[in-house]
């Protein structure tokens, strides 16, 4: 049976991208696997077709993650866009330096860092939390982590946000976007380790290559995976935590009281508002879903969001409740490509939440915009108007 079709819907609309939840819930409520003409595509749409697709790589293969032709090919030979084995080598190495083990030592700086910045803010009584808390923090952590240094670190916002909507089709938004990630992939492609900090993560990559752990010439693809990854899905998450709290005071005043709730929390943050629109696969079979049928070659789009509010699996999937403690939620992934710094992600939130509950008494947001983006969903401004100290 072919999958049910919407031949209305473009998952790249702006208005879509700025609330998609409605239209997430459409399609879910039609079908596991929806196809959508418009965009050329079969998105997956519920929880657990959405988790067995990424727990399968020979089916669901990663080598068309992007959604026009030039970013995969951009992307080859990197582990975000290779199946095992190159993938299970390629990312060996991006995952050892982001180990717990590894992060442990970060820990106390991390949460120092996040200590000073909240309560600074917290004093002033108001402040504008995207530019100020959302991108200041893992900007900065990231370019201490990796050993940015100069015009690399001045430029990791911009080069951030492009590397991710780039991703998307070729719209307007990815078209303007290819001459900014071009400057990070260019950028990536000449590194050497002595444009990074001695001591630094990105050094250790470069140790790597040298001793022939990852294949000559992968270093820098590995670095651009930090930098591209990472950071604008970090900060969209701290901007979404910042405006939940907000919205839903009681649920920052648990937390306050019992901070024990603190990776709950971010769990749950991560589950109601995932900050990754869709991501793409390229089915490599005839694949059947509840009885549709994805065909060989299919551009595949996985709606995280979509899963993670799916009533099958989560129990009133609409409400913010840092008390549910989702820890299988989606929007790191699953999988052999479960997100590599899903643990320094985890440390920075948890930081910024933790200060948050102990230097603030309670925060209200006012002004909220959020822009159109074809992968990340955040916030381009979130103004916190009145907030009291502890």
């Amino acid at each position: 049976m072919t999958a049910p079709t919407e031949p209305d819907i473009d998952i790249w609309d702006d208005r879509i991208l700025v609330d998609p939840y409605p239209t997430y819930a459409a399609l879910r409520e039609q079908a596991a696997v929806v196809h959508l003409p418009k965009n050329d595509l079969y998105v997956l749409t519920r929880y657990d077709a959405i988790r067995d697709a990424l727990g399968d790589p020979a089916t669901f293969s990663s080598t068309s993650i992007g959604f026009n032709p030039m970013v995969n090919d951009a992307l080859q030979g990197t582990s975000l866009a290779s199946d095992p084995p190159i993938h299970t080598q390629l990312r060996a190495t991006l995952s050892q330096n982001l180990t717990p083990r590894a992060l442990r030592g970060l820990k106390v700086v991390i949460d120092e860092k996040a200590d000073k910045l909240v309560a600074e803010l917290a004093a002033g009584g108001s402040f504008e939390a995207i530019d100020s808390l959302a991108r200041a923090f893992p900007i900065e952590i990231v370019a201490d982590l990796i050993g940015f240094q100069g015009h690399v670190k001045d430029n990791m916002l911009r080069w951030g946000q492009a590397a991710m909507q780039v991703i998307g089709p070729l719209n307007q938004r990815t078209q303007e976007s290819f001459p900014i990630a071009g400057e990070l992939y260019g950028w990536c492609s000449s590194v050497t380790a002595e444009d990074l900090a001695p001591g630094s993560i990105g050094r250790g990559i470069f140790d790597a290559e040298a001793r022939g752990d990852i294949p000559q010439g992968s270093a820098g693809h590995i670095i651009h995976q930090y930098l591209g990854a990472g950071v604008d899905t970090t900060i969209a998450s701290i901007g979404n935590i910042i405006a939940l709290f907000g919205h839903h005071p009681e649920q920052f005043q648990l937390v306050r009281e019992n901070p024990e709730l603190v990776p709950a929390a971010f769990a749950e943050v991560l589950r109601y508002w995932a900050p990754v629109h869709i991501w793409g696969r390229k089915a490599t079979r005839d694949v059947d879903i509840d009885g549709a049928t994805i065909p060989a070659g299919a551009q595949v789009g996985i709606l995280f969001g979509a899963g993670n509010r799916d009533p099958r699996h989560y129990e009133n999937p609409d409400t913010f409740d840092v008390l549910r403690n989702p820890v299988d939620h989606l929007s790191f992934g699953y999988g052999p490509h479960g997100c590599a710094g899903q643990g320094l992600a985890k440390l920075e939130a948890h930081a910024i939440i933790e200060a948050l509950a102990r230097r603030v008494v309670s925060l209200a947001v006012s002004d909220e915009l959020r822009e159109p983006s074809n992968i990340t969903r955040s916030f381009e401004l979130l103004q916190v108007e009145k907030v009291v100290a502890a």
